[in-house]
């Protein structure tokens, strides 16, 4: 069963996954973001009747636009990709992951799309209060695609509200509303969109210092420096506060993926958070290395992270392989009412599962119900490690220390660098100061790419922290690809890397040339 699996195909099936993912996620905080900024400028367009909004607003319309189009290509890509590179993943759990997918696919094809043709050509076919409805409505729509993609992700991370049918060997759906309302998943959508709104907050910031820099369309700069430098610390705060969710539901769901965050091997109580750290390359799991080179810790801070209790014990890598710990949070799996099992034991159990699978199988041909209900009975009691039975060792379960560890910290410190960039730029605005302070309009400047760096940093956490697994627990990434040579995803990998690669160099291009047009005539296109 195991033997069969080519490495080589799931290494390069992950690679074009992962290239797809990231370009992807270079548009879409743009446009969760942008849209809302936009809709804020022309609701005081229609409050105020001052044209000056207008113009503004249809400035940074036209932005969004181009980044909203330019997204949709790479979606496209990224979702067919479940079919051609990950049939086994499909297979196994599309009755359920296919569900939110299908209410993305309308919301994004119908609500965005009738409201987006509105919001760009209706600003004379309609009144003034349609169209900022329509323009309100696009942004929304857009969020609530975003909603149903991360709803997939987050069952994945969590997966809830289904049974496992052994006669089909594929996961049913028993509760879509577990699904939907699991606490995963609604943090994971506030904390992703969120940043997507700092996202865009540095995006227009970024780009208002370079008119001032420029001296160029001073006031409609300033004007959305200001709106933008609300929103952005008004959505930066609140990204702060669904990133301590985000790592309290880690700790409780996927306390690997807790300790891989901070480099922690061995566990302890009052567990302090790495403020600062240089992990120590040559530390293997097992050994009495010191896992780090050097770091600055603050005290009991992890603890509290992970589980509101400063003498709390955190797991590390070493005592999730070895189990044998009473965890701080009441265990979803009946297998760990009193302590947690090793891998070793997951292991064991996983295999178990799919012996007995193969028995209730081969029992229900032969018309042996004795044998099938004991069968099913086995079945049903270890399918929650199903899929550790495709790993060869314990340490398999562990995922890229160093790669997590430092995208994490990465991206909180950046977060908490968007932060002081927001006071900082209501305050020179307060000041009237902004366009003295140069030096302060090139950092904005140069912000962008950061903010986007940290986007991404996110993203590596998330997924190459969960590794081995494509489904927590049920199904490792090496089980859930297709069956196709390893030449075919080479191939496509380039076309894809390519075609991605183009499409971005365009959206520069032609964001860079809207911008110096914008420049001239204050954003009237």
């Amino acid at each position: 069963m195991f033997e069969t699996i080519d490495l080589s195909v799931v290494d390069w099936s992950r690679a074009q996954f992962a290239l797809t993912a990231i370009y992807h996620w270079l548009f879409v905080p743009l446009t969760l973001g942008l849209s809302f900024i936009v809709a804020i400028m022309e609701t005081i367009y229609v409050k105020t009747g001052n044209p000056e909004w207008k113009r503004i607003t249809k400035f940074w319309m036209t932005l969004f636009g181009i980044n909203f189009a330019i997204g949709i290509a790479t979606g496209i890509i990224l979702e067919f990709q479940f079919g051609t590179n990950w049939s086994n993943y499909s297979w196994f759990v599309g009755d359920i992951f296919g569900a939110p997918l299908a209410i993305e696919g309308i919301m994004a094809f119908f609500m965005e799309s009738t409201f987006i043709a509105v919001m760009f050509f209706g600003w004379n076919k309609v009144g003034k209060g349609f169209h900022l409805a329509s323009t309100w409505l696009t942004g929304i729509g857009a969020n609530l695609s975003a909603l149903w993609i991360l709803v997939a992700n987050a069952w994945m991370q969590y997966p809830i509200g289904m049974k496992f049918n052994p006669d089909t060997v594929r996961n049913e759906m028993t509760n879509f509303w577990d699904i939907l309302f699991s606490p995963i998943a609604i943090n994971k959508f506030l904390h992703t969109v969120s940043s997507g709104y700092v996202t865009a907050a540095i995006f227009v910031i970024g780009i208002s210092a370079w008119f001032l820099l420029k001296k160029r369309n001073v006031e409609m700069a300033k004007s959305s420096m200001l709106i933008a430098a609300i929103f952005g610390l008004i959505t930066s705060l609140f990204l702060a506060f669904t990133g301590d969710g985000s790592a309290f539901h880690v700790s409780q769901k996927q306390p690997m993926k807790f300790a891989a965050m901070e480099g922690l091997y061995k566990g302890q109580k009052g567990a302090g958070l790495v403020a600062f750290g240089i992990l120590n390359p040559s530390k293997k799991q097992g050994d009495s290395a010191n896992p780090f080179l050097m770091k600055v810790e603050i005290p009991n801070l992890l603890s509290i992270l992970g589980y509101r209790n400063p003498a709390a014990f955190v797991p590390g890598i070493d005592d999730i392989i070895k189990g044998g710990f009473k965890p701080e949070f009441d265990p979803v799996n009946p297998l760990e009412k009193a302590q947690t099992l090793s891998v070793a034991e997951k292991i064991l159990h996983g295999k178990n599962a799919v012996a007995a699978l193969s028995l209730y199988r081969e029992a229900k041909m032969k018309e042996d119900p004795a044998t099938t209900d004991s069968a099913l009975k086995l079945l049903h009691t270890n399918f929650p490690y199903f899929g550790y039975a495709y790993l060869n060792s314990p340490q398999k379960a562990i995922p890229n220390i160093p790669l997590t560890f430092y995208s994490f910290h990465l991206m909180v410190f950046l977060g908490i660098y968007f932060i002081l960039l927001f006071i900082v730029i209501l305050y020179l605005l307060y000041t009237h100061k902004v366009e003295k302070k140069r030096w302060v309009l090139w950092i904005a400047l140069w912000t962008i790419p950061l903010v986007y760096l940290a986007g991404q940093a996110g993203w590596v956490v998330a997924e190459v922290g969960r590794q081995p697994w494509v489904i927590q627990d049920l199904m490792p990434t090496m089980a859930a690809v297709s069956k196709i040579n390893t030449s075919s995803v080479i191939t496509t990998f380039w076309l894809f890397a390519i075609l991605f690669t183009v499409l971005l160099i365009a959206e520069i291009m032609i964001m860079v040339k809207q911008i110096k047009i914008g420049s001239k005539d204050g954003g009237t296109n």
